[in-house]
């Protein structure tokens, strides 16, 4: 017990990542291995052995060297996609197959084939693989764009599975068939497997992807240093701009230039290193599997995205309260202090939704408990929470304490349901509680188990409506190298952890959410946080950046981050506000809460020894800065939900890199401290200490630059020389920016909680472009269940053009009966402005409404009160000839007078 405490005070007092607890490429045998290979390749087409269907092609490869026979298969799938498969034709046994991360099998595409004594050619629509028989080498085209070469090096190697020797040949790596690292022994039962190959992208000027790592969005070159690794793993005090594995391993990486965007999804999930040659070169390295590649040919970077998340999924919509603020901290340790937190939110005017318990609040670290001494009536402090218009998210990590009285361990252990080691016996490491156990989730009847643990009727105290928070599922050992389970333990149906290991936490969400939507009967959306993840974990869990430190280094690679996180199908990612260590400076904290403002989630968090730091806990100009920050986010959950439902609907990213929607101006390419909320708001957060102005790239499209304005006022930004302008910025000015063209909703009534929002009106905020037009969209459902997906919705276009603003429903066969009404809309940059405005909706009645010119703000405000947005409707802006008729009106009425006065006195 006394090392197990020491460990966790060195995790509570961390001052930076231990690198010797990591492997490098250079102590990993098959990163050692396949970084040697140099060309030409070995690798040659098999003559007479092309076999071909409406879909696909198959063809055997040979390896030279010693003989071995390979399959590869090539696929055409729908939407510009191909698919790439290589195995071994007679394995020695069955090699793992990733089958999780793709939402369903791939739609398949037609496909032509024409042969020659050189090559095949592989014709799918427009699109075109083209085989080089020897050496083996693949070129993909759109249209007659070459968009990414396979093995165009000669670097792929594939390790067949073989017996071993009883003598090792002397100039095989020694580790080859046992690996040792710290001490601990890696037996490698089916000795060296390792699968890698080298892509080519000749229009690329940058590569980007490849999360997690806290580094630069662009990817750098790795030659001659160390490669970036993907490997799930809990690196307490990661550092800044560094290429070692942290908490997530997606392996899609794109390759981006002015003509062409380009992506790789390397379906693998064992251990990875991704050797970056140049900015258009890349090798991928794994440990075990086969080769299995997605290619995505775009060709824009909306678009290659899109086909990403055609494959692995969507974030379904959340409900809307998940968009909100969230406040949490290790640990809120009574369930007196939960509502105190709540009370004092109140009376500073912070809207806050929900309140986060991290593992203090179980009974000794044993999940599914609770502790009765601190938290004795966990059901009234939720229904507490609800009725002032809040919620609660608690946690549950995946280590499961050893201790036969808890219910949970004793029925798992009794079940099989645990990793097992070597032996057949079950996997024991240190982790939060002591010794525990770590559940199989990929055994189904282990993870319906444990999802069988959110049911009420398995665990009491708990809600429909609570969040669920899954911490520490890498998963995280601390007593072991690396601080996860060894490469040889044994999963169901025998496969090793080393093939798996990158899947773990992805599954535990998986079970994590059949729960939740067990446990409401499938009526409401299921809100969970997972700290590790996987290529699809989109489709069951936000994210964050896990356990950052409160620098502003930090602040600035949230944003980096997430936007690597967010290109890669996870759009619901934030990061911990202040840094989850330490204790921020003033300034950062705040500047921290206006940067995450405009991040998809939204959440403060501490470490156990960090003061207490909630927002209300400031002063001053401090406390008003970040009340301003929150009561924003507030204001634009319209907008919020809006782009995660049209994330859902179409697949690309909520928060995007500049490229996205810029993708011929060079000068973004690179850029990663600001971004793009759509194609609506331009952020550029303040990262830096005493900062008076910063530096925002506004991209020329054709070369002329865009109108923006900002937020804030709606000031036009002029002076914009070749795209960029320094703007002044203050404690309470950060640089946000609405493009011109666009309208975005907003509900400006102030609440204490999104709950409280459910009724309030919409007002919309129109920002014309150079020809006085702009175009937006809203989306409204009851913000809580599934019947969008039965059609109970609201999905609106607006459109400005002509002097009129009008509001048509995008989809006629969807309905919902909504009780907000437009409040006002503002115009900005409007000019001749206008004398009146006149709304008919689509039952031809009409009535004149009001226009101002507010002093402290650039824009037009008509008032438009009770209209609802259920209808459709025009409002039709008057000038000239509403001017003339309000002359007429008012002569009419002088007129009248005269005549009543004249009456007045002949009486």
């Amino acid at each position: 017990m006394k090392t197990i405490l020491i460990l966790i005070v060195g995790i509570c007092f961390v001052s930076g990542a231990d690198r010797s607890l990591f492997k490098t490429c250079g102590q990993s045998s098959f990163c050692r291995r396949c970084r040697n290979v140099s060309g030409p390749s070995n690798y040659v087409f098999v003559q007479g052995t092309l076999a071909v269907d409406k879909n696909s092609a198959t063809v055997e490869i040979q390896n030279t060297q010693n003989f071995h026979i390979f399959t590869l298969k090539i696929s055409g799938l729908m939407d510009n996609t191909f698919r790439v498969e290589m195995d071994e034709k007679s394995p020695l046994s069955p090699r793992f197959r990733v089958t999780e991360a793709l939402q369903q099998e791939p739609i398949l595409e037609n496909i032509d084939v024409t042969i020659s004594d050189s090559e095949i050619i592989i014709r799918s629509k427009m699109n075109r693989a083209v085989i080089t028989k020897s050496p083996l080498k693949i070129d993909f085209y759109r249209n007659d764009v070459h968009a990414l070469t396979f093995n165009g090096n000669g670097l792929l190697r594939f390790e067949e599975l073989r017996t071993k020797p009883a003598v090792l040949d002397p100039s095989e790596d020694p580790d080859s068939w046992e690996e040792t690292f710290m001490d601990e022994v890696d037996s490698k039962p089916r000795g060296p497997e390792a699968v890698a190959v080298d892509f080519y992208f000749p229009e690329s000027e940058v590569l980007f992807g490849i999360p997690e790592h806290c580094d630069s969005f662009a990817l750098r070159t790795t030659l001659g240093d160390e490669p970036y690794r993907l490997y799930t793993l809990d690196v307490t005090g990661y550092e800044i701009d560094s290429r070692m594995p942290i908490y997530g391993a997606i392996p899609v990486l794109y390759g981006h230039g002015a003509g062409q965007t380009t992506g790789v999804f390397w379906h693998n999930s064992a251990d990875t290193f991704v050797d970056v040659h140049d900015k258009k070169t890349v090798h991928f390295i794994s440990e075990t599997g086969i080769i299995d590649v997605f290619v995505l040919l775009g060709p824009s970077p909306k678009e290659t995205f899109i086909q990403y998340t055609k494959l692995t999924g969507v974030t379904n919509l959340p409900q809307l309260h998940n968009l909100a603020y969230h406040q949490s901290r290790w640990n809120y340790m009574t369930q007196q202090e939960v509502i105190e937190v709540v009370d004092n939110f109140d009376l500073v005017d912070i809207p806050l939704d929900t309140v986060w318990l991290d593992i203090e609040y179980t009974n000794g670290k044993r999940y599914f408990t609770w502790d009765k001494s601190t938290f004795p009536q966990p059901l009234e402090m939720m229904q507490n929470l609800t009725d002032l218009g809040r919620y609660l998210t608690f946690i549950i990590d995946p280590h499961v304490f050893v201790d036969e009285d808890y219910s949970f361990y004793a029925q798992n252990r009794a079940r099989g349901y645990y990793i097992k080691n070597s032996d057949g016996s079950d996997y024991q490491g240190v982790c939060w509680p002591g010794m525990s156990s770590y559940v199989d989730y990929f055994n189904p009847e282990a993870r319906r188990f444990y999802a069988d643990q959110y049911l009420l009727e398995n665990f009491a105290e708990n809600s429909v409506t609570t969040g669920i928070w899954n911490d520490m599922n890498e998963p995280t050992v601390f007593d072991v190298p690396e601080k996860t389970i060894p490469r040889d333990a044994v999963h169901f149906n025998g496969w090793e952890h080393r093939n798996l290991h990158s899947l773990y936490a992805h599954m535990q969400t998986k079970g994590t959410y059949d729960g939740m939507m067990r446990r409401s009967n499938g009526e409401l959306r299921p809100f969970i946080l997972t700290r590790a993840f996987f290529s699809g974990t989109q489709r069951y869990s936000a994210v964050w950046t896990g356990d950052n430190t409160d620098t502003w280094e930090y602040l600035e690679a949230s944003i980096k981050m997430c936007l690597s996180i967010s290109v890669a199908g996870i759009s619901f990612c934030g990061s911990d506000v202040g840094g989850f260590f330490g204790d921020p400076e003033e300034e950062l904290f705040v500047r921290w809460y206006q940067a995450a403002a405009f991040q998809p989630f939204f959440r403060s968090h501490a470490n156990f020894d960090s003061p207490r730091r909630e927002p209300y806990l400031l002063e001053g100009d401090s406390l008003a800065a970040v009340r301003d920050a929150i009561k924003i986010r507030y204001a634009m959950l319209p907008f919020w939900y809006t782009m995660f439902y049209e994330h859902e609907r179409f697949g690309h990213p909520v928060m995007t890199p500049m490229l996205t929607n810029y993708p011929h101006d060079t000068r973004v390419f690179n850029l990663d401290n600001q971004y793009m909320l759509s194609d609506v708001l331009l952020v550029r957060p303040v990262t830096s200490k005493n900062a008076t102005e910063v530096e925002v790239r506004f991209p020329p499209v054709d070369g002329i630059t865009e109108l923006w304005y900002d937020v804030t006022n709606y000031n036009k930004i002029e002076n914009m020389a070749g795209g960029t302008n320094f703007y002044e910025v203050d404690r309470f000015k950060y640089p946000v920016f609405q493009r011109g063209g666009t309208i975005m909703p907003r509900k400006e009534t102030e609440r204490k909680s999104s709950m409280l929002m459910v009724d309030d009106p919409i007002s919309l905020f129109v920002a014309l472009d150079r020809n006085n037009e702009a175009t937006g969209t809203l989306y409204i459902d009851d913000e809580k269940s599934f019947n969008y997906h039965h059609g109970e919705y609201l999905y609106l276009r607006f459109t400005f053009s002509d002097n009129s603003l009008s509001s048509h429903h995008i989809d006629d066969h969807a309905h919902f009966e909504s009780s907000n009404k437009l409040a006002r809309v503002c115009i900005a940059d409007l000019n001749p402005r206008p004398l009146s405005a006149t709304y008919t909706n689509a039952r031809n009645e009409t009535r004149e409404l009001d226009v101002s010119y507010p002093d402290d703000v650039l824009y037009l405000v008509i008032e438009t009160t009770d209209i609802s947005l259920n209808d459709e409707w025009t409002i039709k802006l008057n000038y000239e000839s509403g001017a003339k008729q309000n002359i007429i009106c008012g002569g009419l009425l002088i007129f009248v007078l005269v005549l009543q006065f004249g009456k007045h006195l002949l009486n």
